[in-house]
């Protein structure tokens, strides 16, 4: 599993613009990816105080602030967020801009997820919070495809851990089943807060074929991944990335030299086996402290080895406001790390393809979508995206001349 140096992928590879590839987006937070300007505007509306009201100071503030190695205080940073959406007009706006920044970054299919309960203090229902997120993000998807794009993108209804309102929460997310919404999550302080403790509500959405991902190995470990697959019957593991803890290293001596070998614990096995999917996050695991026990860095990060030992990767934002990122910059980011070239790429959007919510023939279309545009940016690499290729690429510095940006996103 050694990486090739980035001096050697600068050379061997002519640069690619991921922005115009197509991409799909598992694990990204409605109150996470609002716009510094947005928000500034909604809480000189409602009177809240903010931290600054310069957007650029604004921005490096939610970076900064979640920046702090610790899930509790990173979520501390959403009280701002969540305090201007509060109206039907604030939600509709927040989600309409929502898709239209996905759109922008090349993601033609997301869920996203939001939890409506925390949505309630200016007088809306749960119910009329769903419709004026889901107006919201029929208007942003309209206005792509007027745009010339498309982008495709259905709700995650979410139930805070902390709360006793799964059940009823459950019951919004299928009421809404033909209305946008296309899963259910648990989200919030996953340390102590078990997914058990709403396994009402997880039997009620078994019962009634509605599908489920989970926040678990995030906050807390091995505990909270067992228990998100045997009472939350999840479908998805969001984040996941402490699965990882219970891979094992083990050495032995062999004619004078120390010779490790890998060992996958039982409930490792499992997930991979099964080919449970990861929603992992890269940079957000790193702000949390939920790789913690694997290093401080975005090499350390345990994707690649995971990847390595086949199981289910999927890349996502998390929140791309607080981590200040795209999902295109945390592709960049894996590709400066691991020297990834374009079929590794390739082989983690098809893995979040095949995990969304969607039924399995609008998977098979999307697949076949993006296998032939990534085939097409392949071509134009003259063929050094094979797995011993490279992809020139800064995290921070897109380049334009390969495809235009607005291609970035499929044909109506």
């Amino acid at each position: 599993m050694t990486n090739p140096t980035s001096e050697h992928a600068a050379t061997s590879a002519p640069v690619v613009d991921l922005k115009s590839l197509p991409k799909v987006s598992l694990h990204d937070h409605l109150d996470g990816g609002l716009r510094p300007e947005t928000i500034i505007e909604l809480a000189g509306a409602t009177g809240h105080l903010l931290p600054s009201t310069d957007p650029e100071k604004l921005r490096e503030w939610f970076v900064q602030s979640a920046d702090s190695g610790s899930l509790e205080r990173y979520l501390e940073t959403f009280e701002h967020t969540v305090a201007v959406m509060q109206t039907h007009d604030a939600l509709v706006r927040v989600a309409r801009e929502f898709v239209e920044d996905l759109a922008e970054d090349g993601v033609v299919y997301g869920e996203v997820r939001w939890a409506p309960e925390q949505h309630l203090t200016a007088g809306l229902s749960l119910d009329e919070a769903v419709e004026a997120v889901q107006e919201g993000l029929e208007e942003g998807m309209d206005t792509v495809d007027e745009a010339g794009g498309y982008i495709e993108v259905g709700q995650i209804i979410t139930a805070m851990r902390h709360a006793d309102r799964g059940s009823e929460i459950a019951q919004l997310a299928v009421r809404h089943r033909d209305n946008g919404v296309v899963g259910f999550d648990i989200a919030g302080a996953e340390d102590g807060f078990l997914p058990s403790r709403f396994s009402e509500a997880f039997t009620y959405l078994a019962e009634n074929n509605f599908p489920v991902t989970v926040h678990a190995g995030e906050a807390a470990g091995l505990e909270s991944i067992q228990d998100a697959l045997v009472h939350g019957r999840a479908l998805r593991l969001g984040h996941g990335v402490r699965i990882a803890e219970d891979i094992h290293l083990d050495v032995q001596e062999e004619d004078g030299n120390d010779v490790g070998t890998l060992t996958l614990g039982d409930l490792a096995q499992w997930v991979r086996d099964r080919q449970i999917p990861l929603e992992l996050c890269p940079s957000s695991n790193l702000q949390t402290g939920a790789m913690a026990a694997f290093g401080t860095t975005i090499a350390e990060h345990p994707i690649e080895l995971l990847h390595q030992l086949g199981f289910n990767v999927t890349v996502n934002t998390d929140n791309r406001l607080m981590s200040g990122t795209t999902l295109s910059g945390e592709f960049g980011l894996l590709i400066e790390a691991f020297g990834y070239g374009l079929d590794t790429v390739l082989e983690m959007t098809l893995n979040a393809v095949h995990a969304t919510f969607l039924p399995i023939e609008a998977r098979e279309e999307l697949e076949d979508f993006i296998v032939e545009h990534y085939e097409n940016a392949m071509d134009e690499l003259d063929d050094f995206a094979d797995s011993e290729g490279f992809v020139a690429f800064s995290a921070d510095d897109f380049a334009d001349d390969f495809m235009d940006e607005d291609e970035s996103t499929l044909e109506s």
